[in-house]
């Protein structure tokens, strides 16, 4: 029997727990450890310490983070915080350490300038150190590190929208759940934030870096309008339909599009098989003889029926029917374009 996947924690909850114990440790002297939080929805985990040191007017603890099976980039690093005390009535002060990037752009929940330590986590930090502080004032300065932060950042989002230097401080509740892909979703969502906030009037989501690179070039794009969805299509339509930009190009290959075609909204393999049965289907739609739906019926693949059928406008049919699926979706005000590529960055369909 398979057992369940393990959840894990966010950088914001590591970071809450990291400056929980360093707090503990200015006013107290002593670290706990494990050291417990109280997370928004109640949870109350336990962190044991991966570091920990004091000096006459700062504590500084770190936590290793656990992303359980979630195949989060930030899984095994270290989140420290440095907390000293402010004179009172300075409330909380946070700042970006190594590792942790700072906000360029408009657009997100934090002002340009800001470190890049989101609402969500800043709150949770304060509400478990004002229970340390019971009742005292809450006034500090709190630095969040993670050592090696700046490349990972590389691999995530951050440089597109606008977070240089390192990584986001993440989680609204503080629980990463396994394949949740919560922080995809969330790059997306600001993506689109930056973009409109930038004032332009033009983005593209495409399903991978081929169509990305061959969406730039056809229609002059800059990286900032370029949002990288994977296979979230439904999650970047149904936020574009909340935030809507005057135009939209949809971007990617072949076999992707086609099971947006086909109504699909998550178009990763794991989540949605192409409906192979579905395209020999359109073959005969468009005209192709019994026995090309028949061979279409018995292929393996997308790309099978594709070179089947290439005498027939199939893969412009695919983009048609895309488009359809997206207009559904934002119910109109977005001017949308489909692009189908093949695998070499060749425009084979394209519906506006």
């Amino acid at each position: 029997m398979d057992k369940p996947l393990r959840k894990g924690w966010t950088t914001g909850a590591c970071a809450t727990a990291a400056a929980k114990a360093a707090w503990t440790a200015v006013l107290t002297g002593e670290f706990p450890d494990p050291v417990s939080i109280v997370l928004p929805r109640g949870e109350t985990p336990s962190f044991a310490l991966a570091e920990r040191a004091m000096g006459r007017d700062w504590a500084s603890a770190a936590v290793v983070k656990d992303a359980g099976d979630d195949p989060d980039v930030t899984h095994g690093a270290t989140v420290r915080v440095t907390v000293s005390p402010l004179p009172a009535g300075s409330g909380l002060l946070f700042r970006a350490g190594e590792g942790v990037g700072t906000v360029t752009l408009p657009g997100l929940p934090l002002a340009v300038g800001e470190p890049a330590i989101n609402p969500g986590p800043r709150t949770q930090i304060e509400s478990n150190l004002r229970a340390v502080a019971s009742g005292q004032s809450l006034d500090a300065e709190i630095v969040i590190a993670i050592p090696g932060g700046a490349a990972l950042a590389a691999k995530t989002m951050n440089g597109r929208l606008g977070i240089l230097g390192g990584l986001s401080i993440l989680g609204t509740t503080g629980v990463v759940l396994p394949y949740s892909c919560a922080a995809w979703i969330h790059a997306i969502h600001r993506g689109v934030d930056v973009a409109r906030a930038c004032g332009l009037d033009h983005i593209a989501g495409c399903t991978g870096k081929t169509s990305e690179r061959a969406v730039r070039e056809m229609h002059g794009l800059p990286e900032r309008a370029m949002i990288d969805m994977g296979g979230f299509a439904g999650a970047l339509l149904k936020y574009l339909r909340a935030h809507p930009l005057p135009r939209f190009t949809l971007g990617g290959g072949f076999a992707k599009l086609t099971k947006l075609a086909a109504g699909a909204l998550d178009l990763h393999s794991g989540a949605t098989p192409v409906d192979l049965a579905w395209l020999a289907g359109l073959v005969g739609d468009l005209g192709g003889g019994a026995d090309l739906v028949a061979r279409a019926r018995q292929a393996q693949s997308a790309a099978q029926i594709l070179a089947m059928a290439e005498d027939l406008p199939l893969a412009q049919a695919v983009a048609v029917r895309a488009r359809e699926t997206a207009l559904a979706v934002l119910v109109g005000g977005v001017d949308i374009d489909v692009a189908v590529f093949d695998r070499t960055g060749r425009l084979i369909g394209h519906a506006r």
